[in-house]
């Protein structure tokens, strides 16, 4: 059985633009189907297909934080989408990162929350807001880590570099007094 066309999917810059795509259809379905689709068909859609983001959502965060220890090239969706390339202001976390993962979560929240608002009502209103909630906590709470463990493996590089060439240069000036 061939599955060539699965082994475009390796690398992970290319899985989390398939999974941001999948995030983002089923996201923009969920606030078209909670505000256009009248009745308990359009509740339940709105319900399930921001489940569906919010779970996509979650488990791709974490799928990122295991990816940040690897030697990857991936440095964020919008680096990937735009090519931007990577950061390289290397002193502390990567505030770009954590800035636009807020301003990410915010939007969403505030969409699904608002959104929320408008076809939900009592008691489930209150589940939802919390719901959305969480995932917004979660959410930001993986994208501090992965930043921070980007910058942790960041600092153990230079200090590695910077331990390798003290060893250097200690070599060539025992090499030289000989």
């Amino acid at each position: 059985m061939k599955v060539a066309h699965l082994r475009f999917f390796e690398d992970f810059g290319t899985r989390s633009v398939a999974i941001h795509g999948i995030m983002a259809i089923a996201f923009v379905n969920a606030i078209l189907a909670g505000l256009f689709i009248t009745g308990q068909v359009g509740l339940v859609s709105f319900v399930a297909l921001l489940n569906f983001t919010a779970g996509l959502w979650v488990a791709h965060s974490i799928h990122s934080l295991g990816n940040v220890a690897t030697d990857d090239e991936y440095n964020g969706i919008i680096n990937e989408i735009l090519d931007i390339g990577d950061n390289e202001s290397s002193d502390g976390i990567d505030s770009g990162r954590i800035g636009r993962l807020l301003a990410l979560i915010a939007a969403v929240t505030a969409v699904s929350l608002l959104t929320s608002a408008q076809v939900l009502s009592g008691t489930i209103l209150s589940v939802a807001v919390v719901a959305v909630g969480a995932v917004a906590l979660v959410t930001a709470i993986v994208g501090f880590l992965i930043a921070l463990g980007d910058s942790y493996d960041e600092s153990q590089r230079r200090t590695i570099a910077a331990v390798e060439r003290n060893r250097e240069g200690s070599d060539s000036d025992g090499q030289t007094d000989s």
